[in-house]
């Protein structure tokens, strides 16, 4: 029979075997108290009293436990109980946290909307979290290896915390939840190291106390737990110091000057960028002349197709134009979730009438970038005078830009992005420059970026494609319109050619519908689609009607 200490009954509670003192022992534990002390002290009760009287007959009776009793626990202790109980209670409060800042990545909360992506206080959480668990598992196998991995974890959390904080661009973007995120990694890392002190010291007493010496090894179990453990700290450490690095690019993106200025729209929640080149002009009768208003596709504006405006202005076809950033693009912070195609058309007016920016507009827009133009064209029909759309996204292919497993992928990407490891390895090996990160060709691999495009898919289908199904009820039918086509991507995806054409009846003053042949998605990669596309673009502000043509070379 097995009694309550793990002793078999009548046998002496000190047990055998391996776990006995031997001799010698005795000089290495130093002396032993008197029986006449240990039961004065068994008088004076407390939480390090004896859990078990001395054995006269049992083979030694000093009334020791073996090493490998289970009643020789750190857990005997009130207070490693309790450091126990706080731990998970951090580990409640942590989840709960956590699973607010996931909803928030899809449906942003009152006042739990950051300026940012949000997925780095994410990130910050999931760490914590991971932190609390490890200790919670291995919390009565505490080591020094495993102390020494959470104070260089602290460290860096640390550090990330001064980089967020000190750096206004970062600090604004990330708001109270990033910093709030940040503050409490770095507090729960050192509370990590101070339960796992606090541990081993309890197993040192109830060492001392119940078997006269404290315990210099380890089971195998034990050894196994402490490397386990170890091991998955070393993993924190190596997610700890991609986050910092990447902040630390963040801080040096964030130095990238810009052309125009941000400008809070949606009742202060959010700044978006927008920049206007070139005077505003008149004609003879005194009224003023169209203003280019350029929306991007799938990359920012300023990557190469405001380079194809700004050639236009030298070459005067235009006098005056103006771009801007949807939100999540470029300069452009997050707009809080959901975030359909209507409110960025809803955004842009605000930045416009912020900046004092007025009409008339010519609308030049591309790809995807084309269903916000057209809902911005219908909201401002008496502005706009004229459209110009290349190679640009029907509401009915929406479907492809909405997926749920495009969906997935982007918001995985999203929570593995502030490791940054394209970035790091870019700016390190590919000598990717601020210019690249910010609104060039890695521009896509930015939270921001990914945040955007995940609200943009969360809705494609469904928010927007009804907004922009709407936009052409009240459509002005006598806008004139220019449409300019990819000839790869026609030939390529029949569909998408009949969509095309079916864009040509956006309005009944269609001045020109072109298909270069030769160019892809984006027009404006070739000679050939940029002297269309300028030359459409000098058409439709002198309002010119021309016979449709074919650019094949």
């Amino acid at each position: 029979m097995v009694s309550l200490w793990g002793t078999k009954k009548g046998d002496d509670p000190v047990g055998s075997g391996s776990g006995s003192l031997h001799e010698g022992d005795e000089d290495r534990a130093g002396p032993r108290p008197s029986r006449r002390e240990y039961r004065r002290r068994e008088d004076e009760a407390d939480e390090r009293s004896r859990l078990l009287p001395a054995n006269p007959r049992g083979p030694h009776s000093d009334g020791y436990l073996d090493p490998d009793d289970p009643a020789v626990s750190p857990y005997n202790l009130w207070t490693v109980r309790f450091l126990r109980y706080l731990t998970i209670l951090f580990l409640i409060i942590t989840f709960l946290w956590w699973v607010l800042l996931l909803v928030s990545i899809f449906v942003s909360p009152p006042g739990l909307h950051t300026r940012g992506s949000g997925f780095f206080d994410f990130s910050f959480t999931t760490l914590t979290a991971g932190n609390l668990l490890l200790a919670i598992l291995f919390f009565a196998q505490p080591s020094k290896a495993m102390r020494v991995s959470s104070a260089i974890i602290a460290g860096f959390l640390l550090v990330d915390m001064i980089l967020i904080v000190a750096v206004p661009r970062i600090r604004a973007e990330e708001g109270w939840p990033g910093i709030a995120s940040v503050v409490w990694a770095a507090l729960i890392a050192m509370w990590c190291i101070l339960s796992d002190r606090v541990v081993e010291w309890g197993k040192k007493e109830e060492e001392v106390r119940l078997t006269g010496r404290p315990e210099t090894r380890r089971t195998l179990r034990g050894w196994l737990a402490v490397l386990a453990a170890t091991i998955i700290l070393i993993v924190y450490i190596a997610i700890t110091i991609l986050m910092t690095a990447t902040l630390i690019i963040r801080a040096r993106d964030a130095s990238l000057e810009m052309d125009g200025e941000r400008y809070f729209v949606d009742g202060d929640k959010y700044q978006v960028h927008l920049a206007c080149i070139g005077n505003i002009t008149t004609d003879e009768d005194g009224k003023r002349t169209p203003t280019v208003l350029i929306e991007a596709g799938e990359n920012p504006s300023e990557y190469d197709f405001e380079h194809w405006a700004y050639n236009a202005y030298q070459n005067s076809s235009i006098d005056r134009y103006c771009y801007w950033d949807r939100p999540g693009y470029a300069w452009s912070d997050n707009a809080p979730s959901p975030h359909s195609a209507g409110m960025s058309a809803d955004a842009l007016s605000e930045a416009l009438a912020v900046a004092g920016e007025e009409g008339p507009w010519i609308l030049v827009s591309a790809g995807t970038g084309s269903i916000v133009s057209r809902i911005f064209s219908s909201r401002h029909f008496r502005d706009v005078s004229g459209i110009m759309m290349i190679d640009p996204m029907h509401e009915d292919l929406l479907y492809k830009i909405g997926s749920p497993s495009r969906g997935f992928m982007l918001w995985a990407w999203g929570v593995i992005s502030p490791l940054g490891i394209e970035r790091i390895g870019g700016a390190i090996f590919k000598g990717r420059t601020r210019e690249d990160r910010v609104y060039g060709r890695n521009a896509y691999q930015s939270g921001k970026y990914i945040k955007a495009q995940l609200q943009e898919n969360l809705v494609a289908n469904s928010l927007t494609k009804n907004e922009v199904v709407s936009s052409r009820t009240i459509q002005s039918r006598d806008t004139p319109l220019v449409v300019v086509s990819s000839g790869v991507h026609c030939r390529k995806d029949p569909e998408w050619e009949q969509k095309q054409k079916e864009l040509t009846n956006l309005t009944d003053n269609l001045l020109a519908w072109d298909v270069v042949g030769k160019a892809p998605h984006e027009v404006w990669h070739t000679y050939e689609g940029r002297r269309v596309m300028e030359m459409r673009l000098a058409d439709i502000v002198a309002q010119k009607y021309i016979v449709p043509v074919e650019a094949d070379e």
